[in-house]
């Protein structure tokens, strides 16, 4: 976003929009730790282990009650790179797709370090915080695509038989760049997945969801969101596997009672266009935010993978505050979420003033460095 883009910022448009960011990055991981609990469970399994209604609270993984998986690891450090993108425009040595492949890397030494001690300075805030370094089932294409420095293009994709929704389901920050035009925000999106998920139906998946955060972000309805999306694909190889979910998604919402048999119909959420059409049916035809993630997590497939899709995208579409609010109190990282959020509201809309020659907040670069040498 340029400096005449955030000049026109008012302060209404600003509180809108950060709390459009909060509720899209703690609607993810509310929905990927209501998920986590069950995500080794087939829908018989769900309700002989929680009752017929299903999963319809946290259930305990990983030690306790709100725990999120890589998903909302990953987002963490999609957001942490996108800010770091905006704040390197300035020295001219601006390529967002690596310095998203940079905040990757990072994520990656999370995963099998002990823990932050030993960790450079300036790899900024996010990599110091001790709770990241836990792996948290983690696609193994996200693991191998990071497995080393060499950055995965849409030219020489990393692992280009992964057809999960790994890279997806991180990308919703994308979307949330509501400067950009969404050609933009999709083609982003769609070169960072390739970092690790190198099949066609997973990049752009990641691509789709992105353009469709990046419509409710700016208030679009879900219908106009998931109609650009279609729009964009259309001129892209290998789209119509991702085509054909979202419109059979559409088309579902006339088909009956929402349900786990309307979902099954979609796909069990494995691939990453079932796991993106399942997304856009329950956000659709929920009632509320609770009844969406409800359906979103109560099916045969990866519960946290699906839930953490539909919530990022109830999350854009109604704010923080239509959020659950027992839930949001026992979230794991709840206040990193909320103080990486911020700071990207913040860079978003105020960037110049926070990293200008005169500007006034000389700690954000410590946050956020501008060196090239960032990686352990």
């Amino acid at each position: 976003m340029s400096a005449a883009t955030t000049a026109v910022w008012g302060r209404a448009e600003q509180q809108d929009f950060r709390a459009r960011v909060r509720g899209a990055l703690l609607g993810g991981a509310v929905g990927d730790a209501l998920g986590a609990g069950v995500a080794a469970l087939t829908l018989d399994g769900i309700r002989a282990a929680h009752g017929p209604e299903g999963a319809t609270d946290f259930v305990p993984v990983h030690g306790r009650r709100g725990a999120v998986t890589a998903a909302t690891q990953l987002t963490l450090f999609t957001v942490d790179g996108l800010i770091r993108a905006q704040v390197r425009r300035d020295t001219g040595a601006w390529h967002p797709p690596t310095d998203l492949h940079r905040a990757y890397l990072r994520w990656a030494a999370t995963q099998s370090d002990w823990g932050p001690d030993e960790r450079r300075k300036d790899n900024g805030w996010l990599a110091r915080e001790e709770w990241l370094y836990s792996r948290r089932d983690p696609s193994r294409a996200s693991v191998t695509g990071l497995a080393d420095e060499n950055m995965g293009t849409l030219a020489a994709p990393k692992n280009p038989t992964a057809r999960d929704a790994g890279a997806a389901v991180r990308s919703a920050p994308f979307g949330l760049l509501v400067g950009w035009e969404p050609q933009l925000v999709c083609q982003l999106a769609v070169e960072c997945a390739a970092q690790t998920h190198g099949h066609p139906t997973a990049y752009l998946a990641a691509g789709a969801f992105a353009v469709i955060v990046h419509g409710l972000a700016r208030g679009e309805t879900v219908d106009a969101s998931v109609q650009r999306a279609l729009a964009l694909l259309a001129a892209r190889p290998g789209h119509q596997p991702v085509t054909d979910g979202l419109k059979e998604a559409l088309g579902a919402v006339r088909q009956g009672i929402p349900g786990p048999t309307r979902i099954a119909a979609l796909g069990e959420g494995h691939n990453a266009e079932d796991a993106l059409a399942i997304a856009v049916y329950c956000v659709l035809v929920g009632e509320d935010i609770r009844h969406g993630l409800r359906l979103a997590v109560n099916h045969d497939g990866p519960s946290q993978t699906t839930g953490a899709l539909t919530g990022a995208l109830l999350g854009a579409l109604h704010g923080e505050t239509a959020l659950p609010p027992a839930w949001l109190c026992e979230l794991e990282g709840r206040s990193t979420l909320l103080e990486i959020a911020d700071d990207f509201a913040m860079e978003m809309t105020q960037g110049p003033a926070l990293h200008s020659p005169t500007a006034t907040a000389p700690g954000w670069l410590q946050r956020y460095p501008r060196g090239a040498a960032e990686l352990t």
